[in-house]
């Protein structure tokens, strides 16, 4: 099984919006074989506490004006390692130093990964990039 068409879009809104408000080392894994409940884990990291907490709020906001609720959020208040929960996707945005702890990306190594293209690696490279939210995250969907 693989990712849905759904969860892949949640994910290109996202990973623009993470990466809107300066999120890290974005890696997304499909999760969809092992577990029934998600198809993605979008893994992001924030420099600081406030920078974790400002990540997952842009996230939440633009997949929220994209008409996706979240099912639940945990961590805000800490703003050490915040999850936010949208059925398809789950979000985790980690503190550098809880991302390393945690190392979601070796439980789930046996899980194929996501490419993500974001738009500011390619507005550097093409200083014309004008890409709007929608646009801004290239999604390589596996078959």
């Amino acid at each position: 099984m693989t990712a849905s068409a759904h969860a892949l879009e949640l994910l290109k809104v996202a990973a623009a919006a993470a990466d809107s408000k300066a999120g890290e080392d974005l890696v997304a894994i499909d999760v969809s074989n092992p577990l029934p409940l998600a198809d993605i884990f979008l893994i992001v990291t924030g420099r600081s506490e406030r920078n974790v907490v400002a990540i997952a709020g842009e996230i939440e906001d633009k997949l929220i004006e994209a008409g996706h609720k979240p099912l639940r959020r945990e961590g805000r208040a800490e703003g050490r390692w915040v999850l936010v929960d949208f059925g398809d996707l789950v979000v985790h945005v980690f503190h550098e130093e809880e991302r390393v702890y945690y190392s979601l990306e070796r439980l789930w190594k046996d899980c194929p990964v996501i490419p993500i293209e974001l738009a500011s690696a390619r507005a550097a490279a093409e200083p014309t990039g004008d890409a709007g939210i929608e646009s801004a995250v290239e999604i390589d969907a596996q078959d």
